[in-house]
């Protein structure tokens, strides 16, 4: 994970070293995602989330790109 000041930042960095661009993700989305997917790993009956439950999560938190889906095969 690599933190820029602005999307433009992020443009030049992936221009500059010959990377496609990715999904950009602000803090404030950043926290929402920690905050879901950290929220219950210390519950006595804590189990891995199924590929089902996770991509329901990140269309909630606003991730709906194929770059977020363990099911797609795309970064498109």
């Amino acid at each position: 994970m690599l933190f820029f000041r602005s999307e433009d930042a992020v443009r030049q960095w992936c221009s500059e070293n010959g990377q496609p661009m990715r999904p950009v993700v602000g803090m404030e989305q950043l926290w929402s995602l920690a905050a879901a997917w950290y929220s219950n790993r210390l519950a006595s009956d804590y189990r891995r989330p199924k590929p089902a439950e996770v991509v329901e999560m990140l269309k909630r938190l606003g991730f709906v790109e194929d770059f977020w889906d363990p099911t797609s095969e795309s970064f498109s």
